[in-house]
């Protein structure tokens, strides 16, 4: 997993503008009749509102200890209950299978490789139960964002510059403080293909958190 415990203690800073997808992770999450997983849950910033209307206990998966330990303070500030678990998403194993598991804020596009995904929706597809849902939030490459953002100094969200490796689909993020992280991006068929091997099946494909269908 490609991350710097040093960026925890800008991430809340650095997901302030991610907002839309709180509501749409919650809508699901009482939609679902059974237990609830967050995979790279952070510092709770989803997961949160998610246990607070639903009233159910939320397992939050994490490889960083530093988000771990954000989201055990806020959960216990908003009197909420959450069930926090330092584990790599690729090894995912619950007692109870889920009703729904869901990875916000694009958090799948931190492994590295196509390998590393698979392992993961082969998890999921093992840690589900058969009518549960899986959902993921990513984004799709654009060269002339690539092309303009590449290299440059941007003061927002916090300082930062972004280098674009187009031949590695991979976007280095490198804070003024010097924490690093990475991302790896996919298309869509790569994503097509990860539910097909893993024997899940595409339900619906959004270009957004406002329900509007991507064709």
């Amino acid at each position: 997993m490609s991350w710097d415990e040093a960026f925890g203690s800008r991430y809340e800073e650095w997901s302030a503008h991610m907002t839309a997808d709180v509501a749409f992770y919650v809508d699901l999450a009482q939609r679902a009749d059974g237990p609830l997983v967050e995979l790279a849950i952070g510092n709770g910033r989803v997961a949160i509102p998610v246990a607070q209307p639903t009233g159910r206990r939320v397992a939050g998966i994490d490889s960083s200890p530093a988000m771990l330990e954000q989201a055990r303070v806020r959960a216990a500030e908003a009197g909420v209950e959450l069930d926090l678990r330092q584990s790599d998403m690729r090894a995912l194993a619950l007692d109870e299978p889920a009703a729904l598991i869901y990875c916000p804020f694009r958090a799948l596009l931190r492994l590295p490789t196509w390998s590393d995904r698979r392992r993961t929706f082969e998890r999921v597809a093992a840690s589900i139960r058969p009518d549960g849902c899986f959902v993921w939030n990513a984004f799709a490459f654009d060269h002339r964002i690539a092309a303009r953002l590449d290299g440059e100094h941007q003061e927002e969200l916090v300082p930062h510059t972004v280098r674009y490796s187009v031949g590695a689909n991979r976007i280095d993020i490198s804070l003024d403080d010097g924490a690093q992280s990475s991302l790896w991006w996919a298309t869509k068929n790569e994503w097509l293909g990860l539910l097909d091997v893993a024997g899940l099946e595409l339900q619906a494909l959004y270009s957004g958190f406002s329900g509007a269908v991507c064709r």
